[in-house]
């Protein structure tokens, strides 16, 4: 079984840049958030070399030793996806579970042409879960990762476009992939290209904005609502989906209105019967107008947008054996920092993170506050019963690890 870890290429520190500078695209950043973000595909030649994040070795790993379960994984050919039947089977003396992957029938599937994909990497291969909060913090946006492994001259999807802006990633072997303009630009989460599947269709009988074949290292960006097609070439192509789950005006909107209805709730004059016999809404709509109007200019959407974006990741791993012993061992010396990924946030006197909040007393919120810019600090600096709190809620770890 390999074991080993693969050491993460870091970005390149020497100029500042993050990994979408470094390791993503051959432009700066200002340049890319200008003029490519969210407008238009790129096409990036060997923008790196992606062999630490993901290899042919890795991928028989993940599959025939981790003892991943279907959701973990999707096998589609011809352009539909398979059973999760058709690939799982139970796991045997020791493990009641039914449904984790059956490596000899996906070695059938595959080798009968179906593509394997591996999906939220971000979860279950630490050199991607490093790559993909370094990125998801530099852009502001979650990211999940799936790994498209595909037969020689197969294909796994008809055309189609994503809800979701991607990076494509080849790790090894070649795919072509012809890029065509969107029928619907921008789309929302809840308007997926199956609605418009015909007209995905005609446009992608035209000319194409890209059609080239990926090799190993290039890098190419699509925002979503771009149509595409890919298709390997003489080997097997190993390539890496990395969606970016953007946040839109259209969300914040909804997060907006949520809260100005939730302020409506305690109108007293919003919560009253219609008159009776009312025969239909419109000699009360300037009144339902006028007061949802002043509660949206009113309403602060802020606690719900963190709320809802703490949610859609997890916090930066933690080992329960290695915490508990830094906790015995703590002293005044001990050096420790803020968990990574936490979304913590002090309002007021009370801290909020992805594992859950604590309220704090007047004297100890200074030295909370200090600790949100991530820098380490002595427990004796802190104050050594905090440090301690804080550390059994998950929120602080040491330093070094």
């Amino acid at each position: 079984m390999n074991t080993a870890r693969t050491e993460l290429r870091d970005a390149d520190t020497s100029t500042g840049a993050g990994v979408l500078e470094a390791r993503l695209i051959d432009i700066d950043r200002k340049k890319f958030a200008g003029d490519v973000w969210g407008r238009a595909a790129l096409l990036t030649r060997s923008a790196s070399d992606f062999s630490d994040l993901l290899s042919a070795d890795a991928v028989d790993e993940l599959i025939s030793r981790r003892g991943l379960r279907a959701p973990f994984l999707r096998v589609a050919k011809d352009g539909s996806t398979l059973p999760d039947s058709a690939f799982t089977s139970a796991a045997g003396i020791g493990a009641t579970i039914s449904d984790q992957l059956d490596d000899t029938a996906l070695w059938r599937t595959f080798a009968d042409g179906a593509t394997l994909v591996l999906q939220a990497l971000h979860r279950t291969w630490e050199p991607i879960a490093d790559f993909s909060a370094r990125l998801s913090g530099e852009l502001g946006h979650p990211i999940q990762a799936n790994a498209y492994i595909t037969p020689p001259q197969n294909r796994g999807f008809d055309d189609h476009y994503d809800v979701h802006d991607v990076f494509v990633l080849q790790i090894e072997g070649t795919k072509r992939w012809i890029i065509h303009e969107p029928v619907h630009a921008d789309p929302l989460r809840d308007q997926p290209w199956t609605d418009r599947r015909s007209m995905v269709a005609e446009a992608a009988k035209g000319e194409a904005y890209i059609d080239t074949v990926l090799e190993p290292g290039d890098a190419l960006y699509l925002p979503r609502g771009w149509l595409h097609a890919a298709q390997a070439q003489g080997e097997v192509s190993i390539h890496l989906t990395l969606g970016i789950h953007n946040w839109t005006r259209y969300a914040l909107a909804e997060q907006l209105a949520q809260s100005a209805l939730a302020a409506l709730r305690d109108d007293p004059e919003m919560r009253a019967t219609l008159p009776l016999g009312v025969d239909g809404p419109a000699d009360e709509l300037d009144l339902i107008r006028e007061r949802l109007g002043a509660a949206v200019s009113t309403a602060d959407s802020a606690p719900l947008f963190h709320r809802t974006r703490r949610s859609q990741a997890r916090p930066a791993p933690l080992g329960p054996l290695e915490q508990l012993r830094a906790v015995r061992n703590l002293e005044p010396g001990t050096s420790v920092r803020l968990r990574e990924s936490l979304e913590a946030r002090l309002e007021g006197s009370r801290l909020t993170t992805r594992v859950g909040w604590l309220d704090f007393d007047e004297a100890a919120l200074p030295s909370v506050s200090r600790l949100l810019d991530g820098e380490a600090r002595t427990a004796g600096d802190l104050g050594v019963e905090l440090v301690e709190r804080l550390m059994r809620a998950g929120v602080l770890i040491p330093a070094d690890q």
